[in-house]
């Protein structure tokens, strides 16, 4: 088994976390920091709660909610900011590109905001590009009456703030992850967020071809579908089409400790 005492032919690719970050080398495992490869972070949005039923109806009058099919572009890297987005239902990806390469920052679910790294007037360009993983429906913000609410409502401005914390923390775990991580440690980290993040569920459908989880994980489709294989062996998951059940966490989350 992955995780017992027993070794199997996974504990070459599981070195000890300690000779990766030396610098926690005082601390017992148990109490080393946790840096995930998660590509959401553990904050919810709350910001339009605090707004008074003014503003609220304010908002409503400025905004607009549209449907982008499947595969369809949200925003493009570069273009002018005219809008923050909020997910109302659906999964977007949001990524870095030069027309060569692409690096994936995250994924949002429905109920988070898309476009904050532009709501500060230094930035009038989208910092990154985003598009639509499955059908989803988007509400377009003015972004000027949005700048005005953070300027209004103290409350809003500090969720606002709270939200931008908390995407920095996730981002700088996901970086530390994908690049000193080994391959298993890094798609555990995947699994784990995909099921208690995303989908807060041990069962749940991916839409996200196996060649979406490379991309997320930082590795070729090939070395993914390899490691799923050998996860599944090791009953710490199941797959049938695109329905995955995750049965195992404690191991999962042994592996992506170990990185």
């Amino acid at each position: 088994m992955l995780c017992d005492s027993k070794k199997t032919d996974l504990d070459q690719f599981l070195p000890g976390f300690l000779y990766i970050c030396p610098v926690l080398k005082i601390l017992k495992m148990d109490d080393i920091l946790r840096y995930t490869a998660c590509t959401l972070s553990s904050h919810h949005c709350r910001c339009f709660d605090t707004l008074t039923e003014e503003e609220t109806k304010l908002l409503e009058k400025q905004s607009v909610t549209i449907k982008y099919k499947k595969g369809e572009v949200i925003c493009k890297q570069g273009s002018f900011v005219s809008q923050v987005m909020y997910v109302e239902r659906g999964l977007v990806k949001v990524f870095l590109d030069n027309g060569t390469n692409s690096l994936v920052l995250k994924i949002i679910p429905d109920g988070n905001l898309l476009g904050l790294a532009s709501v500060s007037d230094d930035y009038n360009t989208y910092q990154y590009s985003a598009i639509a993983y499955i059908d989803s429906e988007i509400k377009q913000i003015d972004i000027k009456l949005f700048r005005e609410l953070i300027g209004r409502n103290p409350a809003f401005a500090k969720e606002v703030i709270d939200i931008l914390s908390a995407n920095s923390v996730q981002i700088y775990g996901r970086f530390f992850c994908l690049t000193h991580k080994q391959a298993f440690g890094r798609l555990a980290d995947i699994l784990l967020c995909l099921s208690e993040r995303i989908f807060k569920q041990k069962e749940f459908e991916l839409p996200l071809s196996r060649k979406d989880l490379a991309e997320l994980s930082g590795m070729s489709s090939e070395t993914v579908i390899r490691i799923l294989k050998k996860f599944s062996e090791e009953n710490l998951i199941s797959m049938n089409g695109k329905t995955f059940t995750v049965h195992d966490y404690k191991r999962l989350q042994q592996i992506s400790d170990k990185g």
